[in-house]
């Protein structure tokens, strides 16, 4: 016999908790979890407050943890703000993660797409098509034109 016919149901609380353990979750996807297990929305709503009430659920600490994991595997400010959004953050809280990493000196933008184009090409390009290549790699990644074109003129000097 399954173990789990001999459980109870799970509150929406106890499956926010167990989700919470693991890692930081967005209220929009903490909803979208607990609403694919059947969780009624007004109970969802009602425990998703008192989470972030409690401290427990935080969409700005999320965006922060979000922002540097990002920030760790390379990608630019573009593309975490748009995956944030994409995660139901409000553009507000990106907005003041964003600023509050860049005020603290966590990330450099700049110095970020130079890192991440030297550890992948060893210089910025002899030829147009070389170049844009290089340009379409850290644009993929998130970084904007100034940064793209701070990244390359660095690389250069390196090398």
């Amino acid at each position: 016999m399954p173990a789990r016919s001999e459980a109870p149901a799970a509150s929406p609380r106890d499956d926010a908790i167990r989700l919470l353990a693991r890692r930081e979750y967005s209220r929009a996807e903490l909803t979208q979890r607990l609403a694919s297990r059947a969780h009624p929305t007004e109970a969802i709503d009602a425990c998703l407050d008192a989470l972030a009430e409690a401290g427990l659920q935080s969409d700005a600490r999320f965006a922060e943890s979000f922002l540097r994991s990002r920030v760790m595997r390379g990608q630019g400010p573009l593309k975490v703000r748009a995956e944030l959004e994409r995660r139901g953050v409000e553009r507000g809280l990106i907005a003041a993660a964003l600023a509050e990493a860049e005020r603290e000196g966590e990330v450099d933008w700049f110095e970020l797409a130079r890192e991440v184009l030297e550890r992948r090409f060893s210089g910025p390009g002899d030829t147009p098509r070389e170049r844009a290549r290089r340009e379409r790699f850290l644009a993929a990644r998130g970084f904007d034109f100034e940064q793209i074109r701070h990244a390359l003129a660095r690389l250069g000097a390196v090398d």
